[in-house]
């Protein structure tokens, strides 16, 4: 069993703090986290993947947990957070690197092996895929508000303050809800999770169901680790995340359409909210038309939003294969 290190390093003009385990000089493998998470949501990857002759290395992206978070909003655009993967790799010395992310980190995970397949081995995405074509000319942020009449989740997100503090209330609450309520054994979910929409008295906490049993992935003392990792920062900087939608959609028209040179694969749950997003269906499907170098998707059958965290084994052999396939 390979131990797990914690470590902080400056790049990109912020202190990260990152989990590490494997030997220093062998090929390097970032784990990349989303919302609400940290470096604990890849425990049960960390030390498999070093086990079979990795470096892994688990950051705090810039604004949770351990890890700096960046007053201004704007310092959390999408090129601000591929920076920090291509710097914090530099700092450790890795010419070339997987890369895997999911949620929000998927996003920063396809965008980094979009713009630097110079340094890219392979790259995969857990929940969320690679980028669409764009559609329109109207921003996300706009377009599910029309949809839903303003109670999609993203845009009760980015009300100034609103989610910050209903989140920071009771943190353990924060989690268990998060955690049980967009997975695969909430019964709510099957066969498919309803539309993340805030309750008619404008929170968003209630629309998932809080359990005292968890799951057998998930326990009391889990829950414990994340809400002490969130001491720091408490919920503002990984908000920022989507405070930024708007933003990264206007500067997407710049890579709109790039082909992605590097092998790639894509792992998701058939519970996952974010499948019932609009147009997550047909996306899907269309998506070896638009990224010839992706392996076909592995949908995992009962599994909600948390893919690594609900379905460890199944999740770390796809990645393995995945990575022993990589070009040397």
């Amino acid at each position: 069993m390979h131990a797990i290190e914690h470590h902080d390093i400056r790049v990109n003009g912020v202190t990260l703090h990152y989990a590490a385990a494997g030997e220093p000089d062998a090929p390097l493998v970032v784990l990349l986290h989303g919302f609400p998470e940290c470096w604990y949501s890849w425990r049960h990857q960390l030390p498999a993947l070093a086990a079979a002759g990795y470096r892994v290395v688990a950051p705090d992206q810039r604004g949770f947990a351990r890890s700096d978070a960046p007053a201004a909003v704007e310092a959390y655009s999408l090129p601000h957070l591929v920076g920090d993967v291509v710097a914090l790799t530099r700092e450790l010395g890795a010419d070339r690197f997987a890369v895997v992310g999911h949620d929000w980190g998927a996003p920063v995970a396809w965008q980094t092996a979009l713009f630097r397949p110079d340094l890219v081995r392979g790259v995969v995405g857990l929940s969320v895929t690679p980028p669409f074509p764009r559609q329109g000319d109207t921003p996300p942020l706009a377009v599910m508000d029309a949809l839903f009449e303003g109670r999609f989740y993203w845009n009760y997100f980015c009300r100034p303050g609103l989610a910050d503090a209903e989140f920071a209330a009771d943190p353990a609450r924060t989690f268990r809800s998060f955690l049980y309520g967009a997975s695969g054994d909430n019964p709510r979910n099957d066969p498919q999770p309803a539309q993340p929409l805030t309750q008619p008295d404008g929170t968003f906490l209630g629309h998932l169901d809080d359990t005292k049993d968890l799951p057998a992935w998930l326990s009391d003392a889990d829950i414990a680790v994340f809400v002490a990792e969130y001491e720091k920062n408490g919920f503002t900087g990984g908000l920022n995340w989507y405070r930024n939608l708007d933003r990264n959609w206007e500067l997407s028209a710049a890579w709109d359409r790039l082909p992605l040179l590097v092998p790639g694969r894509y792992i998701t749950g058939d519970r996952d909210l974010v499948g019932s997003f609009p147009g997550m269906q047909e996306g899907v499907a269309a998506l070896p038309l638009l990224y010839p170098a992706l392996q076909p998707t592995l949908t995992l059958p009962g599994c909600g939003h948390w893919t690594q965290q609900e379905r460890p084994a199944e999740v770390n052999a796809a990645l393995l294969e995945f990575l022993a396939g990589l070009p040397a």
